[in-house]
């Protein structure tokens, strides 16, 4: 365990929507992270989506069959491990000094929708960092609907300053 390690706070949660928002500057209809029911600064955060069938996305995909659509579970999931990410740079600063920064998608690598997530469905969002190095982290991800796998994907992303 290294210094820094040792510093990093234990497990927290619940985050409440108010706490994500102020971790995330994404807001309705593109704030898809309703909770953080637990996060370990610098491994991992399990979010909760609850998927209702007032989402703007249902009216066209698909009006006799709604089904969540695959790049919106994905960025839900980038969403929650952008939590972890903002969360676990202010937890390593012991400051506010993250609080302004935006995580940036850089890739996703093997993605794979397992199963169809409909309204009604309360999705849970697991990731994990897999490399962490500052600016830029690679995550490992799965969305969860009951226990079952509805998606999976590894991304890449870039915690940097918004624009001037």
């Amino acid at each position: 365990m290294t210094t820094a390690d040792s510093l990093m706070p234990a497990a927290v949660g619940p985050i409440d929507v108010r706490g994500v928002m102020a971790l995330l500057p994404h807001r309705f209809p593109m704030l898809l992270v309703d909770r953080v029911i637990d996060l370990i600064p610098g491994q991992s955060a399990t979010g909760i989506k609850a998927v209702t069938i007032n989402e703007p996305f249902f009216a066209g995909h698909f009006p006799s069959r709604p089904i969540m659509p695959g790049v919106l579970i994905i960025e839900a999931l980038a969403q929650t491990a952008g939590v972890l990410a903002v969360y676990t740079a202010r937890a390593s600063a012991g400051t506010e000094a993250a609080s302004d920064k935006l995580v940036y998608f850089m890739a996703i690598d093997n993605a794979k929708f397992r199963t169809p997530v409909e309204p009604g469905c309360l999705l849970h969002l697991k990731v994990e960092f897999v490399t962490n190095r500052g600016r830029v982290a690679k995550f490992v991800g799965r969305a969860e609907v009951d226990g079952k796998l509805a998606a999976e994907a590894s991304f890449t992303a870039m915690i940097a300053d918004p624009p001037a």
